[in-house]
């Protein structure tokens, strides 16, 4: 039920940031638009309360509550960031916005990759939380270990970002050759 119910909420959300956008872009109602992609944290609301009322009817705690949380981490953390982004790109195609610039080169480019990193951190600290709050919500009568492992996926993720942002900033990538 919990896996099934993550596949709605991520389903849910294209299709709200989806209608969002269309009514923002090609219905020009910039209200309606701002009124629709206000419903997206509610997806992540519903499901944290049907996962935490999965928990307390006994459920043994296992990866798919595991996911629940890391689903909510990233929404919560770099939600409204995967917004902007798509916002961007669609006003670009279809609105005659202006182009995406996300910086390509040096020092512009290694600040972005730390923002980005900053937020995957922040995304797994959540999850992180939510996983130790499972823990405690169970308590000791339960098998808390697979909650536990996702806790180390965390860690990863976070290590992973950092190498990665920390790779722009001792080998920043220059402009090639000729390039104004």
């Amino acid at each position: 039920m919990i896996v099934t119910l993550i596949i709605i909420c991520e389903a849910g959300f294209w299709v709200l940031l989806a209608a969002g956008l269309a009514l923002r872009y090609w219905a020009r109602m910039p209200r309606a638009s701002v009124a629709v992609l206000l419903c997206e944290p509610l997806l992540e609301v519903l499901l944290f309360v049907v996962t935490a009322i999965d928990l307390k009817n006994g459920a043994e705690p296992d990866w798919k509550h595991g996911l629940a949380a890391v689903y909510i981490g990233y929404s919560i953390a770099l939600g409204h960031y995967t917004v902007k982004w798509v916002d961007v790109r669609v006003a670009h195609r279809f609105a005659g916005g202006p182009p995406p610039s996300t910086p390509k080169y040096g020092t512009a480019r290694a600040l972005h990759e730390w923002r980005v990193a900053g937020l995957w951190t922040l995304a797994a600290l959540i999850a992180m939380g939510l996983l130790q709050g499972a823990i405690w919500y169970v308590g000791e009568d339960g098998s808390t270990s697979s909650l536990e492992a996702w806790q180390q996926r965390m860690l990863v993720v976070i290590a992973i970002n950092v190498i990665i942002a920390g790779s722009y900033t001792v080998f920043p990538k220059k402009k090639p050759a000729g390039t104004a």
